[in-house]
């Protein structure tokens, strides 16, 4: 059995290794203390442990039987696309799984331990072999987002402060562009997360670039200072709907007439956080919030099809307008 002390990031560490990295046994031992060290300062493994460590990756039976062939010098996998991400717990870390759910049962009426509890029992669910044919939670995820493997990187940017040059190409562009982006935060938004941070390229200071295949690459540049950011992040998201901001947006008011009863639907899962209903009787069915205009406010607007009107800013009102009417275009042939 291999040294249990920090167990969980070392495979993490040897796994990413044996994907990118061409390191024999010396190189592969000093990687993986500089980066136990930059979470436990001071701490180290041994190369016995290492060893270890490389039987349970190879273990057919009680391991990952990952792709990684013994009497090599470089310890790589022989299938670039493999991950142990892809292979079930091992006992010992299942047994951690169901220690912290153990633990988080003691917290469970506390709203802080909501969402984290929340995962866990979706983990809980993925991985009990006896849910296989009986499946007991059906998640409204997207099947297709392949973006999620930048998540960890650029959380853990954020966390150490560090400048990226970033290589990205729309869906539109003909050529990728490169940039120097200071990351400051990740915002999830419609199953699709995005991280914000400041151009330095472009000087703008609320960049977003969603986590997908458009992100090419990106690399630390270990040269250039970190710039903190001076946004009031709260605030800069409590003034929209959604990721995209344009360029000095006006914040404007909004009014909303719903039908058929939809304004509860609305009020029970608002997207804006700060609606405000109207005290008159006549106006039960009207909710206000101050927004900027975006297209992701528009999109939310068209979801609720004939069930809601906007009655203000007259600029919003053409918007929709204008969408309607070329959506009835295509009904009317």
């Amino acid at each position: 059995m291999a040294n249990s002390t920090h167990a969980h990031l070392r495979y993490n560490i040897l796994d990413y290794c044996f994907r990118n990295k061409s390191y024999n046994f010396e190189e592969l031992l000093r990687y993986v203390n500089e980066r136990i060290a930059e979470y436990y300062p001071g701490e180290g493994i041994s190369t016995r442990t290492l060893r270890e460590d490389l039987k349970v990756f190879r273990d057919k039976e009680n391991g990952f039987a990952a792709p990684l062939p013994e009497k090599i010098r470089i310890l790589k996998y022989t299938n670039p696309n493999y991950s142990i991400a892809q292979k079930s717990l091992l006992k010992e870390e299942q047994y951690l799984i169901d220690a912290a759910q153990q633990l988080l049962e003691r917290f469970q009426n506390h709203p802080k331990y909501n969402k984290l509890a929340e995962a866990l029992i979706k983990f809980q669910d993925e991985e009990d072999p006896e849910t296989d044919n009986s499946k007991i939670l059906f998640y409204d995820q997207n099947e297709e987002y392949k973006g999620i493997k930048h998540l960890k990187p650029l959380y853990l940017a954020i966390k150490k402060k560090e400048v990226l040059q970033m290589n990205y190409k729309g869906f539109k562009d003909q050529q990728s562009s490169v940039f120097d982006f200071h990351p400051y935060l990740l915002k999830q938004y419609n199953r699709r997360w995005f991280v914000f941070g400041l151009n330095s390229s472009k000087g703008i200071k609320q960049w977003s670039i969603p986590l997908d295949e458009r992100i090419i690459g990106f690399n630390v540049l270990e040269d250039v200072e970190y710039v903190e950011s001076d946004t009031d992040w709260n605030n800069f998201f409590r003034t929209m709907v959604g990721v995209v901001r344009p360029l000095n947006a006006p914040i404007e008011k909004v009014i909303l007439r719903f039908y058929n009863g939809r304004e509860n639907y609305f009020k029970t899962k608002p997207f804006h956080p700060d609606y405000e209903e109207f005290f008159e009787d006549d106006k039960q069915d009207q909710v206000w919030f101050e927004t900027i205009i975006n297209n992701e406010l528009v999109q939310q607007l068209l979801s609720y099809g004939k069930d809601v009107e906007v009655l203000a800013p007259e600029k919003l009102k053409e918007q929709l307008s204008e969408h309607t009417r070329k959506m009835s275009e295509y009904y009317l042939n």
